[in-house]
């Protein structure tokens, strides 16, 4: 028998996935999450317990498609003369994709099936507003709860001022604030993060020696920031599932040096509820937000309602957005060439009207 702890019910699967998984069964197949993932095997709990199974799925499938930490699979069991094999990925509740580096529209699954996306800062390091906006769309958008912990408090000196200039980029979001160090703040954190925990951030911030907390043990890798330029060495080298003592799964993730936004249209939503919500206001129902008139954005934004900073980059994670999802389709290539375009007569018009007013 395997240890209860190294099963399929420790790490999350419950009664709607076994009523769902009824077909699979009569295939003679059994359920399994992936806790790491490489090319072309990866390490399941099965019901049997811990196995090393191959992917019948072709390689060159899409990333999507491909098993991935956190996903829960239909597994052929081990046979005397054939290995366990994964035959199918089930369906993601949730997911954390981002944008891959290469010209192609195809994402980067970062985590599957987590329910809580914790965002890392470090309050040791200068906070980058732009960075946590960021990862909050990819959470948003994922379909889990995201929540922002701030690490490394007793480096901080002024931890209110810290939680206040990241709370005013992270509307309807939990800010908790942790000490490695001096404990402040781990109880609120571990009662804060709940289900499968996925820790997102750049290498540094604290994401394994949060993790070790949790865990109760040093079972995660850390190591020292640089003291040339305060970033951080990339102490995890691979995604892994590991079981809370407190219940729930830790999915522990190498630090993010880049973070492509894709398909985060709600996410953005989320993320920039103010800006959505000003938006209704606008005389246009289309107005971009630079230089309409009747813009309640950019009324908002002369008045000091709404920071310039937050607007500019709203606008940039819009058209990175945008920008990768017209990569292979051609309608909405030809449509964001058109409103390039309109934008660009909209500020020549301004400036011409700007120039008339002077004379």
């Amino acid at each position: 028998m395997p240890r209860p702890e190294l099963t399929p019910a420790a790490f999350g699967w419950d009664t709607h996935r076994e009523e769902a998984f009824v077909g699979y069964r009569a295939d003679g197949l059994v359920p399994g999450r992936v806790v790491r993932a490489e090319r072309g095997l990866c390490d399941v709990v099965a019901e049997t317990g811990p196995v090393r199974a191959a992917t019948s799925l072709a390689s060159h499938a899409e990333d999507s498609l491909s098993p991935c930490t956190g996903d829960w699979v239909a597994l052929r069991p081990a046979t005397a003369t054939d290995a366990a094999t994964i035959v199918t990925v089930l369906p993601r509740r949730t997911a954390v994709v981002r944008a891959t580096a290469s010209r192609t529209s195809q994402g980067q699954v970062l985590a599957a099936n987590v329910d809580t996306v914790a965002v890392v800062v470090s309050l040791a390091d200068r906070i980058r507003p732009g960075r946590i906006e960021r990862l909050l769309a990819l959470a948003w958008e994922s379909g889990a709860t995201p929540v922002v912990v701030l690490t490394k408090a007793d480096r901080c000196a002024d931890v209110p001022q810290a939680v206040a200039e990241v709370s005013s980029v992270a509307p309807g979001v939990q800010v908790l604030v942790t000490s490695a160090t001096t404990g402040e703040g781990m109880d609120t954190v571990v009662d804060a993060l709940s289900g499968t925990v996925v820790l997102l951030g750049p290498s540094g911030v604290g994401k394994s020696t949060l993790g070790n907390c949790l865990l109760g043990e040093d079972r995660l890798a850390t190591g020292a920031v640089r003291s040339s330029d305060g970033k951080g060495r990339h102490t995890t080298a691979w995604r892994e599932l590991l079981p809370l003592p407190t219940g729930g799964v830790l999915l522990d993730t190498p630090g993010l040096r880049g973070v492509g936004v894709l398909e985060v249209d709600e996410g953005l939503d989320q993320t920039f509820p103010e800006i959505i919500e000003l938006a209704g206001d606008c005389r246009f129902g289309d107005c971009a937000h630079t230089v309409e008139p009747g813009c309640a954005v950019l009324a908002a934004v002369e008045s000091g309602d709404l920071p310039q900073r937050r607007l500019d980059n709203y606008r940039r994670l819009l058209r990175e957005n945008a920008y990768a999802a017209s990569r292979t389709d051609a309608r909405l290539r030809a449509e964001r060439e058109r409103e390039t375009k309109k934008e660009i007569a909209r500020m020549r018009r301004a400036i011409n009207r700007s120039g008339n007013r002077k004379r």
